[in-house]
């Protein structure tokens, strides 16, 4: 696989930084490519975001992970939505615009905040993609099931991929099982058994990190497998 670190414009002078991986060259169709957002708490290096990267490069997508303006800048408070927005618009014009790549079809993929904002900026039209994967994705703050996220569900009229964790205190199942059919699109969910917002599991469970990490990727891929299939006929 093939690893360069990107400067990724994003305008009035400011810039983030990326890893594109491009896996191995296979039989010279157009690749698709999958992009990563982090979470508020990290940046493009956490190890979750780093073994997404890499497991679904070495599954045949080109993958880019990067990092929010504040993450870039060192600062820990999560810019501003309208700033992550524009963040996550100009990775996806990268890649669109790449000289090298001729990218057949796009993901979005986030952990908790970086998938949130990719799925509010395909329910309102302004970014376009094939699929959302949204890893631990935060459908209210912790304790307050109240404040539930999924006002723009209906909007979203492409494949989406929830992975969550039983234990996560960020998304009550019984909660989004309820929203997934609000979704203009199709859906799947998958669960990691005992594992948190950060896929933790309870050491009962008797998973070590990587067997969690291979679950999420082997479901991971075999959906975008599936969702990536060209039309029959």
């Amino acid at each position: 696989m093939k690893h360069d670190a990107v400067t990724i414009p994003v305008g009035e002078g400011l810039s983030v930084s990326g890893v594109m991986v491009r896996p191995d060259s296979g039989s010279g169709e157009r690749p698709s490519a999958v992009l990563i957002a982090h979470g508020a708490g990290g940046d493009m290096h956490h190890d979750f975001i780093v073994d997404m990267a890499e497991g679904l490069a070495a599954g045949g997508y080109v993958t880019l992970r990067f990092n929010f303006m504040y993450s870039e800048q060192g600062r820990k408070a999560p810019d501003t939505p309208r700033r992550l927005e524009e963040v996550w618009l100009a990775a996806a014009n990268f890649v669109r615009h790449h000289p090298e790549l001729s990218v057949n079809k796009l993901y979005l993929a986030g952990k908790s905040m970086g998938g949130r904002i990719a799925s509010l900026l395909v329910a309102d039209g302004r970014l376009e993609a094939d699929g959302l994967v949204l890893f631990g994705y935060p459908l209210h703050p912790p304790g307050k099931k109240e404040k539930i996220r999924n006002q723009h569900f209906g909007r979203i009229g492409i494949p989406s991929l929830f992975i969550e964790g039983t234990r996560d205190p960020m998304c009550d199942l019984a909660l989004l099982r309820q929203s997934l059919p609000c979704l203009g699109g199709p859906s799947a969910l998958e669960l990691i058994d005992g594992g948190d917002h950060s896929f933790k599991v309870l050491k009962s469970i008797g998973w070590s990190r990587a067997e969690v990490v291979a679950r999420i990727l082997s479901r991971t891929l075999s959906w975008l497998g599936n969702v990536n299939k060209p039309p029959a006929g």
